[in-house]
């Protein structure tokens, strides 16, 4: 292990998470807010550790995979814990525990809280809460990639440990130009959305607020009851349309700006992506109408947004979904699961993974029926290694471990079922709401400490995609 490089490279990261609190400083100065000092504080023990780190020198300047993971394992946990000291400082989250619950919320773009009234919180503290979001969802690595010189040799090795999704490719040949190509599109995008959210009626800080957890696939808002207080059915659809945007793989559109829409809908994993997403509003309209709502524009309208909201792992809400019938319900939960496209911004396990264990399933069942044939799993006209086959169905049985684990934890608060299940199903697939106590119109604020913690690094697991954290906890990953 190069503990100088990772060491250095650690303290870039903590200047980047300073250069992305000057925003929230910037309005807590335009509001007049006391708060601000919150933000000077944690700026000075930022600015100490990660010059200390960064000034470092390395003989060795080359990152190889085991350097990659250990930078954003040990990154994602060191800027989780330093966003979390606005929120302490400033005494809008009194513990420790709580702030770093809300910061690697925020920073993981899940969106669950412990805050039980948001809509007296200082506005730049409410801001850094929101832009933690805008900041995670494309990774923070990867913004330092865009932003700084090039990490070296082993860029690659960092964007692969922190991007989401089976597999990481670069769009052009230089890793620093493909972030920077990433980060253009996710800006245009946030524009976009920020405008069109003014012009829908929303307040110019509410847009910002809104843009940030939608772009992100976060999930905070600025109001106690989300999206649903503005009761803007304009503003509605245009979050639901740019969830849905952000829960594609951001490559994608790379692919349209360069004038290949064909290439778009030929993708496998997309497809699958619109079907799921289609097939789920259909149901969930058909339940709704006339055991919910009166009318099929209505049960469209919060269908359609709730599943977008879901799928995407944003957790934003119009409605209260507890209320809905158990058919409903139960589709969200499914939802849950499955999250965005690799790529995105969207958690879960993903539909690419979801689509090839279908298709692994269906050539097994085809060795059976003739044993002598040869199979393969093809995804886009390529034939799917074996390796990353037997990556994902690893993943997948790993995933289903932590989650049984953490439940096993959590219920020993003695909450009931559906509470104790789905807030560690919403925290490791960073979606933000799940049902009963923490459901839309609830949050987190009743768990333990013990709880709050293991959830909170059920969601920097959920973000990193298992793997990093867990390399940490092994003797082998450090031995040189």
């Amino acid at each position: 292990m190069n503990v100088a490089m990772v060491s250095k490279n650690l303290g870039t990261l903590l200047i980047c998470e300073i250069v992305a609190m000057i925003p929230a400083v910037v309005v807590s100065f335009i509001y007049k807010e006391t708060e601000l000092w919150a933000f000077i504080y944690t700026i000075s023990i930022l600015l100490a550790v990660g010059l200390g780190l960064s000034l470092i020198k390395p003989q060795n300047k080359n990152i190889y995979a085991k350097e990659g993971f250990a930078i954003v394992a040990i990154g994602w946990l060191l800027i989780s814990f330093f966003g979390a000291l606005p929120f302490y400082f400033s005494g809008a989250i009194p513990s420790l525990v709580d702030s770093f619950f809300e910061s690697s919320s925020g920073f993981t773009t899940t969106g669950a809280s412990i805050l039980t009234e948001v809509e007296s919180v200082a506005k730049g503290i409410l801001f850094w809460r929101s832009f933690t979001h805008w900041v995670g969802g494309m990774g923070v690595l990867v913004l330092a990639m865009a932003i700084l010189p090039s990490a070296g040799a082993g860029s690659m090795q960092i964007m692969k440990a922190e991007s989401p999704g089976p597999s990481t490719e670069k769009l052009v040949p230089k890793v620093k130009e493909t972030a920077k190509i990433l980060y253009g599109i996710y800006i245009l995008i946030t524009l976009v959305q920020i405008i069109l959210l003014k012009l829908s009626g929303l307040p110019f800080y509410d847009a910002l607020i809104h843009s940030f957890g939608t772009v992100g696939t976060g999930g905070f808002s600025s109001k106690n009851i989300s999206v649903g207080a503005y009761n803007n059915i304009a503003a509605e659809i245009i979050i639901t349309v740019f969830m849905l945007m952000c829960g594609t793989n951001f490559a994608l559109y790379y692919q349209f700006l360069k004038g290949n829409i064909k290439g778009i809908f030929k993708n496998e994993e997309f497809r699958l992506y619109v079907a799921i997403v289609t097939g789920a509003i259909v149901l969930i309209t058909f339940n709704l109408y006339g055991n919910i709502y009166g009318s099929v524009k209505e049960s469209i309208r919060y269908a359609a947004f709730q599943v977008a909201s879901i799928i995407t792992t944003t957790g934003y809400a119009t409605t209260d979904f507890n209320t809905w019938p158990s058919f409903s319900k139960l589709i969200l939960l499914l939802l849950m699961f499955v999250g965005g496209c690799a790529g995105s911004t969207g958690g879960g396990i993903k539909s690419i993974r979801i689509l090839l264990l279908f298709k692994t399933a269906k050539m097994n069942l085809m060795k059976m029926i003739h044993p002598k044939a040869v199979y393969s799993v093809r995804i886009g006209g390529r034939t799917v290694d074996e390796r990353t086959i037997a990556d994902v169905l690893g993943f997948f049985f790993i995933y289903i471990i932590i989650l049984c684990a953490a439940v096993l934890i959590v219920a020993l608060e003695g909450k009931d079922l559906v509470t104790t299940v789905t807030s560690v199903i919403t925290t490791i697939s960073n979606i933000g709401p799940g049902l009963e106590i923490v459901g839309p119109m609830g949050n987190f604020s009743s768990f333990t400490d013990l709880s709050k913690m293991v959830l909170s690094f059920c969601m920097i697991i959920g973000r990193l995609e298992i793997y990093p954290i867990l390399l940490l906890l092994m003797p082998k990953f450090w031995v040189k």
